[in-house]
């Protein structure tokens, strides 16, 4: 631990120096850091992805499929119209192959339907099985259950900017491309 001497001999911890020298003035010390501080939500944001994915990969590995196919199923389940696999593969920004060996899997493993509805039968929209469905909904209860919990501490209108800043995040994000592609 690092520490300092005083003038008067005694010593000081620097780290916790450091600490209350970013605290604004008003926020009691202990109450973590600013609001403002770039990296708490990067670190907060890895943690939670990691927590997140760690229950996907559980799930993924239960049902005999990979992590990109449960993430194939949330875009499902969340679009607000059917997808088609060229709208799913956009979302994913995958290859065209690699889509289709995702929904083979998952249509193997009873996730998804494929069905043609339109007068084109080369249309091809993808559904959630309802049984499938209820098995991710009792896979993932305890996230929901989680979600619950924490949301309970909160006022309503510190959750609407909570609500505000994931949307927005969001956003962001899917505008984001990694290099090369």
């Amino acid at each position: 631990m690092a520490r300092r001497d005083e003038p008067d001999g005694r010593e000081r911890d620097r780290a916790g120096d450091q600490e209350r020298d970013r605290q604004p003035a008003g926020r009691p010390a202990g109450s973590g850091p600013p609001p403002s501080d770039l990296q708490a939500f990067a670190v907060q944001l890895r943690r939670m992805n990691g927590e997140i994915n760690r229950l996907v990969h559980g799930f993924a590995g239960e049902h005999g499929l990979h992590a990109t196919d449960v993430q194939a199923l949330a875009a499902i389940l969340d679009a607000d119209e059917p997808l088609t696999p060229g709208r799913l593969r956009e979302h994913l920004g995958l290859t065209s192959g690699a889509v289709t060996a995702c929904l083979d899997r998952l249509e193997r493993a009873g996730h998804v339907r494929r069905v043609r509805e339109s007068a084109d039968r080369r249309v091809v929209h993808l559904y959630y099985v309802p049984d499938a469905k209820s098995a991710a909904r009792s896979h993932f209860r305890p996230l929901a259950e989680a979600t619950a919990r924490v949301r309970s501490h909160f006022a309503d209108e510190d959750l609407a900017v909570v609500l505000r800043f994931l949307t927005a995040m969001n956003e962001e994000l899917s505008a984001v491309r990694s290099p090369g592609r």
